[in-house]
């Protein structure tokens, strides 16, 4: 069994994506080929925003988006420590300052109310009022709040309305993170279209995923977009050789946007059936209250890159994988260690204790196989695996 199958959509797509590739070898155009342009057209009707900038990677999706921003050292931008290490990397490679702020128990995403408590506490320097780095506390002086990035974990977006109209309140700009969130929705908006700024990844494993890496930027900002397809190209001007900002070399390659293309024919589908998969897994496991099974708040739609649970102990989730790995089910862990205590970000000087949900967490979730083709009886059986290492 597959964590993440994509053996069987590309059984399914398999010509179409020739077809596509055999195009792009014809015409020969590697780099910024006429698919960028296709895909870009598309994604953006699909999200539902003026512009999407396509990208190397979800990565330089983030890093384009905090360049776009000018932000830069003494800068502190907001973020989750419980997420992917890209989120917080980027902010401190541009020699600003990361800020976690501890989740929300059911969703596992950011929690606004204890993002208001952060932005407080940075303000007035004031730790105890919610843990900032050591060398904000310090340095206060020379530190100012600039951004939040909030994360679509596993899929599922966060609460946008009130993360939106706290940073608004401080004068601060919302960059989403949108890697595993795209396809999702919130209160009949696309993930993607919920902030300043959306960016997403097309690593391969992701609900819409290329052969390769590759990621998007999202807005409706005219003067944004203009300086993201500045930043794509070594900030480039009129041409390549009039560059007028420091940038980066994160094209999208040709190759990738055509198999994106053929797979964005078949996503609509693809997440719908992603739907039916947690859905049945949700049924069968939710009566058992020993596991705390995915929370989607009313009006939010997750597209499920990955089905999480959370067990009672760290000892349970091992009994679980153990017996799950003994009849050749795989399973993952996201994440082990949150990034407030990766070695990293040492010189932050967070705490273990300093953000207990997202710690607490981290010891006791582990997620399952999840993807459009995981048939009924393949979800059966894993959820009967489950239930048996626990004696229910």
């Amino acid at each position: 069994m597959n964590f993440v199958d994509l053996v069987a959509q590309q059984q399914r797509i398999r010509q179409k994506i020739e077809e596509k590739i055999r195009i792009v070898l014809d015409h020969g155009k590697y780099i910024m080929g006429p698919e960028i342009n296709e895909l870009e057209k598309r994604l953006a009707e699909f999200v539902g925003v003026k512009h999407c900038i396509g990208c190397a990677s979800g990565t330089d999706s983030l890093l384009m988006a905090l360049m776009a921003e000018k932000v830069g050292p003494g800068d502190a931008v907001f973020t989750t420590p419980f997420t992917f290490f890209a989120t917080a990397e980027v902010i401190s490679l541009l020699g600003a300052t990361p800020v976690f702020v501890d989740i929300d128990p059911k969703t596992f995403n950011l929690d606004p109310e204890k993002l208001a408590l952060a932005i407080k506490a940075l303000k007035a320097g004031n730790a105890s009022v919610s843990p900032l780095p050591g060398t904000i506390s310090q340095e206060l002086s020379a530190i100012t709040p600039k951004g939040v990035i909030p994360v679509n974990l596993f899929g599922l977006p966060c609460d946008y309305d009130s993360i939106n109209s706290i940073a608004k309140e401080h004068g601060l700009f919302v960059i989403e993170d949108a890697a595993q969130g795209l396809g999702g929705e919130y209160k009949g908006r696309k993930a993607g279209a919920l902030a300043d700024v959306g960016c997403t990844s097309f690593f391969p494993a992701k609900p819409l995923g290329a052969y390769g890496d590759g990621g998007a930027v999202f807005t409706d900002s005219d003067e944004m977009a203009d300086k993201l397809v500045s930043i794509r190209v070594h900030g480039q001007g009129e041409d390549k050789y009039n560059n007028v900002r420091i940038g980066l070399n994160a094209r999208l390659d040709t190759l990738q946007a055509a198999i994106l293309n053929a797979k964005l024919d078949i996503f609509p589908q693809e997440i719908d059936l992603r739907q039916d998969v947690a859905r049945r897994y949700t049924e069968l496991l939710s009566p058992y209250a020993v596991l705390q099974v995915p929370f989607v708040p009313g009006g939010y739609k997750s597209v499920w890159a990955q089905y999480s649970l959370l067990t009672g102990s760290p000892e349970s989730r091992a009994n679980i994988e153990e017996s799950l790995k003994k009849d050749g089910i795989p399973t993952a862990v996201y994440y082990p260690r949150p990034l407030h205590l990766q070695t990293a970000f040492t010189s932050l000087e967070y705490k273990e204790g300093d953000f207990p949900i997202s710690e607490d967490t981290s010891n006791r979730i582990f997620s399952l196989p999840m993807h459009p083709y995981l048939k009924v009886n393949e979800i059966e059986r894993i959820c009967a695996v489950i239930l048996a290492s626990l004696h229910l």
